[in-house]
């Protein structure tokens, strides 16, 4: 997703209105006032019902409750003192990023524990922090030190610079210029064999508002995956749990968009539970143009919601 040339921070709203056309959400903060924390709070009546009785509710709901379950996963993947180190280097400004959640209510106990706590266990995901976790390991992909983004499609001349893009010029909660934070901090070091692994998986991840993979982290979503996939690399995952992990994620940056992916598959006479991550994440499902081609055949749920592109 690249940014006009001249811009730079004044493309914000210009660029919400624009990816907000297309047929999913992209890029930019993932406005966490909007419909994930509405879905959140509406689920929130019947969160305890889904696991004792799916009477009374409807098809779409139950099938929601299996892709992206309201009382949230905890995913094997310690994020430790990284919210902590983000801020002390500058690539999050507590200021900026406070601000930013002040007009929402401001950061929840469990927000701060992460942003500046030192010994966070496992991340856990939900539809209510499903945009702080975005934000917070968009943060982390742009900042980290990585191959991938100082040797990949970002920096090729073809595009005009690596500052060009929704995933940088797009991030506004940093201390001085975000280009100063790009691969520039240690956060997780890779050995050869981790960094080959993110390398290879990150090129089978789509997401939804794009035709990119995870290898070319365009926008704020493919950057966040990216700081995933390294995280939880650092920590041992093995390919298989990757895709896995990060087709949770996805499911709840994109509810709506994986809803519908999961009543294709259930057409076609295969459950959600027997999918295989891979493909779902692949080119074929959840890239733009794979999405589209499901569309023609399921019709999306009647609400709209799921990637912001708005701050």
């Amino acid at each position: 997703m690249l940014l006009p040339k001249n811009k730079k921070i004044n493309y914000l709203i210009p660029i919400s209105l624009f990816f907000s056309a297309l047929l999913i959400g992209g890029a930019i903060i993932y406005n966490a006032g909007s419909k994930a924390e509405k879905t959140s709070k509406e689920s929130k009546t019947f969160t305890g019902q889904v696991s004792k009785t799916q009477e009374g509710l409807s098809a779409d709901v139950v099938l929601e409750e299996k892709i992206a379950p309201f009382d949230g996963v905890e995913l094997p993947v310690k994020l430790g003192n990284l919210g902590k180190q983000l801020v002390e280097s500058g690539v999050v400004a507590q200021e900026k990023f406070e601000a930013l959640y002040a007009g929402r209510g401001g950061l929840t106990d469990e927000q701060k524990k992460l942003l500046y706590g030192e010994n966070n266990g496992n991340l856990v995901i939900n539809p209510e922090n499903a945009g702080f976790v975005l934000n917070l390991l968009w943060a982390l992909g742009l900042g980290n030190k990585n191959e991938i983004l100082e040797n990949g499609p970002m920096a090729d001349p073809h595009y005009g610079g690596a500052d060009r893009f929704a995933s940088t010029g797009g991030w506004t909660l940093s201390k001085g210029e975000t280009m100063n934070h790009y691969s520039k901090h240690q956060f997780i070091p890779l050995s050869a064999e981790q960094q080959a692994l993110v390398e290879k998986v990150s090129k089978n991840i789509y997401r939804p508002c794009c035709n990119n993979s995870t290898y070319f982290p365009d926008c704020n979503h493919g950057m966040a995956m990216l700081g995933f996939l390294e995280l939880a690399a650092s920590q041992g995952a093995s390919e298989n749990a990757l895709y896995g992990m990060a087709l949770v994620l996805n499911s709840y940056w994109f509810p709506d968009t994986y809803l519908t992916i999961a009543k294709y598959f259930e057409s076609k006479g295969v459950s959600w539970d027997k999918v295989n991550p891979r493909e779902v994440l692949g080119m074929n499902y959840s890239s733009g143009s794979g999405y589209r081609r499901i569309l023609t055949q399921i019709a999306p749920p009647e609400r709209k919601g799921g990637g912001s592109c708005g701050v």
